[in-house]
């Protein structure tokens, strides 16, 4: 039996052709085919040029001709670094903040922009020093959530032109200096001071008020001081007090009060 080493030669290389073409096939054809979350879009470029943003799902790329670039549209939260801001009224502070954000349109991220979320952080980190220095310390301390509106504002404003919606900018930390905080703490102390001071000058005035109420009362109706002469005495004397006391009517002695009244008139 003769075997034809030239014709198995022939096939093998064939067979070897056959199976490098179709793993380069293959490797093509894997990186033309992209699947695409959800969550993310694909920009493409096509010879330099910008095709547009594709997905989510299956998305078809041409091989060496077609270049893309993955954007995520989730929310991204963007820590501003410590600012060290002076106030309008001259007072040394050090403040941060966090930036919530996503990507609206794709394509003017990726061709407006080079990176993105270093532009909008950089952006941040100016804007939150120049809304933070136009303001009072008193202002920053009471009005946080008119500086976050103000800041996401302006920052919403100037990433527009990136497709990129700013939905919320938060002060996160203060920090003051010690003699600052030493200061405030004297203030607040002095302010309750004086309230503590109106409230018990406001109290005197009713006291006053009412006393002057029962007196009016007790003129028109001798009795009611009698009654409270009584009561007064019923509040003195308690259990374990040793003193007696016996209440004397006011009329018993009401006669020699008024003869001793009218013999120092007739002297």
């Amino acid at each position: 039996m003769v075997i034809d080493i030239s014709g198995v030669s022939s096939i093998m290389s064939s067979l070897g052709s056959i199976f490098v073409a179709g793993f380069v096939l293959l490797i093509i054809l894997s990186s033309a085919i992209k699947v695409v979350p959800e969550y993310r879009r694909i920009v493409l470029f096509r010879l330099g040029r910008l095709v547009g943003s594709r997905g989510p799902g299956i998305v078809f790329i041409v091989p060496f001709i077609d270049r893309s670039v993955t954007v995520d549209l989730r929310i991204l939260t963007l820590d501003v670094p410590v600012q060290e801001v002076i106030t309008k009224d001259n007072v040394a502070i050090k403040v941060n903040a966090v930036v919530y954000f996503r990507v609206l349109d794709p394509a003017r991220s990726v061709v407006e922009v080079e990176n993105y979320i270093v532009a909008t952080s950089q952006l941040a980190q100016t804007t939150l020093r120049s809304v933070v220095g136009s303001v009072e310390l008193d202002e920053v301390l009471s009005s946080r959530e008119k500086i976050n509106q103000e800041l996401q504002k302006i920052i919403d404003e100037r990433t527009d032109p990136w497709g990129i919606k700013v939905s919320a900018v938060e002060v996160k930390e203060l920090e003051l200096p010690e003699g600052m905080k030493r200061a405030m703490a004297r203030q607040a102390e002095a302010e309750r001071e004086r309230r503590a001071k109106i409230i018990a000058a406001e109290g005197e005035l009713q006291a006053a008020e009412k006393l002057s109420e029962a007196a009016k009362k007790m003129e028109a109706s001798p009795v009611t001081l009698q009654l409270r002469y009584l009561q007064t005495i019923r509040e003195i004397s308690g259990e374990r007090n040793t003193t007696t006391f016996f209440p004397i009517p006011v009329d018993l002695i009401q006669p020699f009060i008024e003869k001793l009244s009218s013999k120092e008139t007739k002297e």
